[in-house]
């Protein structure tokens, strides 16, 4: 008689295990050697790295012997790095975050695109992120999802040849603004294995139709880079965790229970005057949240299968208005 053979049991939940990055867009206002010091010295794993200005200005001259001294510095600090593209007002000095792919005319954006995933490649980067960008209002919606289309299989090109991992990351207020958004833009581009998504825990609770957990669940398969930070329903303003109504232990397991090891980076672009002190919250608070989730186990009530949509929920999709520092996204 054949003995029965116990099932193995599952594997542990442990979101401790997850690597914390910080994003320079919160440390604006440091010299960019000072930040990643001061991000290695609180203990982050790793860096959202936003080309900017005054932080790896892709188009300042010597970029080839800047990006090598960035990567020496990112060895040195034992930093993992993603590339962050979000900058204001690196391409045109007058208007936040143009030229997009919608505009009439997008060269200097793909050319900054393309830069950074030449920049992503040469300092190893996880991923490089980027977004749709605002419909202008004197552009269509089938000529704009047209552009965005056509940019973006553009910068996927650069990518496959490059051998860089791209994630796309919807923004409230943005053509591409909700999973939903991502998933058909992947379809449209052919669903390229390199085109993943970027998840603004945050952007979760402001406007998904599901819970900030199963919103993870829903995006696992495709999710190459990760933001986190607090944020209130129907209100696109990034804050400081503890301050919105996000429960983050749920969704530190939920990333912990997709196999998810990428960097989750806090994601605060309005508190450079303070970055030292937020940051320093930041990572023990997670830590805290990530120790809570490995000693709570989940039940099953808690954890929805991908595809299950929340019908019964309140939280139906929201009306997004924008606080005065992230008007007009970003």
């Amino acid at each position: 008689m054949t003995v029965p053979q116990p099932r193995p049991a599952p594997p542990t939940v442990d979101a401790t295990t997850l690597r914390l990055g910080y994003g320079t867009n919160g440390f604006a206002n440091h010299r960019l050697d000072d930040a990643l010091a001061v991000i290695a010295d609180l203990g982050y794993d790793g860096v959202a790295l936003t080309l900017d200005h005054d932080h790896l200005d892709p188009f300042a001259p010597g970029l080839t012997r800047r990006v090598a001294a960035v990567g020496r510095r990112l060895n040195a600090l034992g930093l993992a790095v993603v590339i962050e593209t979000g900058a204001r007002y690196l391409l045109d000095p007058w208007h936040k975050h143009a030229p997009t792919f919608l505009h009439d005319d997008p060269t200097r954006r793909i050319e900054f695109l393309r830069r950074a995933v030449r920049i992503g490649a040469d300092l190893g980067a996880e991923a490089v992120s980027f977004w749709a960008g605002v419909r202008p209002e004197a552009v269509s919606p089938q000529c704009a999802w047209d552009r965005l289309v056509a940019g973006c299989a553009t910068v996927v090109d650069a990518a496959d040849s490059a051998g860089v991992t791209l994630g796309f990351e919807p923004e409230p207020g943005m053509l591409v603004q909700d999973i939903a958004d991502w998933r058909r833009l992947h379809v449209a581009l052919g669903g390229p294995a390199r085109f993943g998504i970027t998840l603004d825990i945050g952007h979760c609770r402001c406007l998904e139709p599901w819970p900030v957990p199963q919103c993870v669940a829903e995006v696992a398969g495709h999710l190459v880079n990760v933001q986190i930070d607090d944020m209130r329903r129907g209100v696109h303003e990034h804050l400081e965790f503890g301050v919105g109504e996000i429960d983050f232990p749920p969704v530190l397991a939920a990333l912990a229970e997709a196999g998810y090891r990428g960097l989750v980076a806090v994601e605060l672009p309005r508190d450079s005057h303070a970055a030292p002190a937020v940051a320093a919250r930041s990572i023990e608070f997670l830590r805290g949240a990530a120790a809570t989730a490995a000693a709570r186990p989940r039940t099953t009530e808690d954890k929805v299968p991908p595809g299950a949509l929340c019908s019964a929920s309140t939280d139906a999709t929201a009306t997004v208005r924008y606080s005065d520092s992230d008007r007009r996204v970003g």
